[in-house]
């Protein structure tokens, strides 16, 4: 009888990934980076949005704003590409001097909402509370402008159909006509990371040198996938999604948008994540995480703790494991941000 589960397992022992990083010196690393980044961002569809994109110029236009007391909470709209709108909430400390460090909190299968602290109902008010998912309004009070966006085909950027049923996104609709174009949903995501980046240094006076994304789930995704593809990122702290694809994603079920066409073929998550150092890198893992075990996140760790000994800066990658299971844990991320950005402060 034919075993479906069998047959996918022996499919991932039989790729190896053109990238599976196997150096052990500076140099064997860096051109390793130096090759893989280009097809990584490539088979994200990153190349071809730039090529359908040449010549388009972002702007942004403001919606709102909350003053929240020890800080002023925005509503923005930023055209990352000519038809997408993106909705996003910029988070500004009062009374801060300087060039703030930035924090962008792109969130998960959630609502955009939620990461900025603002529950629909009592079901949002205790999952916000009991995963510590206020994670932009987190970042606000720890001094930083923080950016959370709306992760694409989210919010107001769903289907209208999703939109009228009330559905909470629109992944596998994207991820159908992103591949009809060679693009891909983490692509999108990534892409539009970047260009809040490029927004936030134009405008906003955000420090380049003190650039963190952290994120929860998907938003772990966006965050690791955007730092290993922009370099500008200086720290990044991926929650509850740090692990291996043969044994998440590609062993449970998990939503279409996490899925890129001859990942493993490249390498495997801890070679995507290698791409980070020598920047600060801390994976955060819910030690009882039942859709990203924590089995396979010890093991893509150690691989990756090789990858940064190799560049010659095992100190700035760091595990922490949380006590519970699929949530964000604020004592494993702020306490690595802040030490990682005071090397990084002018």
């Amino acid at each position: 009888m034919y075993d479906a589960v069998g047959h996918f397992e022996r499919l991932y022992k039989g790729v190896e990934g053109a990238f599976s990083f196997k150096g052990e010196t500076y140099q064997e690393w860096e051109q390793w980076q130096a090759a893989f980044r280009p097809r990584l961002r490539q088979v994200l569809g990153l190349d071809n949005i730039e090529r359908d994109l040449a010549g388009f110029q972002p702007h942004a236009e403001r919606v709102d704003e909350v003053d929240k007391g020890d800080y002023v909470r925005q509503s923005w709209h930023l055209w990352t590409e000519p038809t997408v709108p993106l909705p996003f909430y910029l988070l500004r400390p009062k009374g801060a001097d300087g060039p703030l460090p930035l924090v962008l909190t792109p969130h998960g299968h959630n609502r955009p909402h939620v990461y900025v602290g603002l529950a629909r109902d009592e079901h949002e008010r205790e999952s916000i509370e009991a995963g510590e998912r206020d994670i932009a309004v987190q970042a606000v009070r720890e001094g930083y402008l923080a950016v959370a966006p709306t992760t694409r085909a989210f919010g107001e950027t769903r289907t209208p159909r999703d939109k009228a049923e009330d559905t909470v996104h629109s992944c596998r609709t994207q991820l159908m006509h992103d591949l009809l174009v060679g693009r891909t949903p983490i692509g999108d995501r990534v892409w539009d990371m970047s260009r809040l980046i490029d927004w936030a240094l134009e405008t906003q006076g955000a420090d380049s040198r003190r650039i963190v994304i952290t994120g929860n789930s998907g938003g772990g995704t966006v965050s690791l996938f955007a730092a290993a593809c922009d370099t500008r990122i200086t720290v990044t702290v991926p929650s509850s999604y740090f692990c291996t694809f043969a044994g998440s994603i590609g062993a449970i079920h998990h939503c279409d948008c996490n899925y890129v066409p001859g990942m493993l073929r490249l390498g495997e998550m801890y070679d995507v994540a290698g791409l980070t150092a020598p920047r600060a890198f801390c994976a955060i893992s819910g030690k009882d995480d039942p859709i990203f075990p924590i089995d396979h996140a010890h093991f893509a760790f150690e691989r990756l703790q090789l990858i940064y000994a190799a560049a010659g800066v095992p100190d700035r990658c760091e595990h922490y494991i949380g006590h519970a299971g699929h949530r964000y844990y604020k004592d494993g991320a702020w306490e690595f941000v802040r030490k990682h950005l005071e090397r990084s402060a002018p």
